[in-house]
């Protein structure tokens, strides 16, 4: 028993520095994942935009992380926004919608959750699901630009509608007149308009 004892003691320091070390990397993860996002939400690229760059690398440690607090915890708000953002910011549009879905479901009133959610459906090639997202985040605030302006390109591109683009766009331009992209947007309108009629 005594040599156990002495033996304990002597590695004690080894036990003592994983030990602090684990609990350093959880703390900074816990914090890290209870931290906001400090996300706006993403534009939806017009159709004749350039190509969008190739996506970044996802860690996918971190996305393993998010899945494993999601499922001990699933009211974990940040977990969840922080899931989705990463997907949604690695191309991976469909694995995203879950999580912000998720996310939406626990904070029913934030815009930039919705608005992505919204950009995911439609990069998922699901333009109504986009469309009635974006539905709900105006229903938070009629005037949201980011929205706004994703509505417009959703019912150009995506559904022919060139005249319901124009009054989105036209909407975002006359309730923010500030606009950093009024003068795209006016570009946008202006080729919507010669097409108007012209919708199969």
């Amino acid at each position: 028993m005594r040599e156990y004892v002495e033996s304990s003691d002597k590695y004690a320091w080894i036990v003592y520095a994983i030990a602090a070390g684990v609990f350093g990397a959880m703390a900074g993860y816990i914090i890290a994942v209870q931290g906001g996002s400090g996300r706006q939400p993403a534009a939806v690229a017009h159709a004749t935009a350039p190509a969008t760059p190739a996506a970044p690398m996802l860690d996918e440690s971190e996305l393993r992380a998010y899945r494993d607090i999601l499922a001990r915890d699933p009211a974990n708000l940040q977990a969840a926004v922080k899931g989705g953002n990463l997907l949604y910011d690695a191309q991976r549009y469909t694995e995203a919608i879950g999580f912000y879905q998720q996310a939406f479901a626990l904070n029913p009133t934030d815009i930039n959750v919705s608005t992505d959610l919204g950009t995911a459906l439609w990069y998922a090639g699901r333009a109504d699901d986009a469309l009635a997202q974006y539905q709900r985040s105006l229903a938070i605030d009629a005037t949201h630009s980011q929205t706004l302006f994703n509505v417009g390109i959703v019912r150009a591109d995506g559904k022919g509608d060139y005249a319901g683009a124009v009054d989105a766009w036209n909407t975002l331009l006359r309730t923010n007149p500030t606009y950093p992209g009024a003068a795209k947007v006016r570009t946008l309108i202006s080729d919507a308009q010669s097409k108007v009629g012209r919708a199969s």
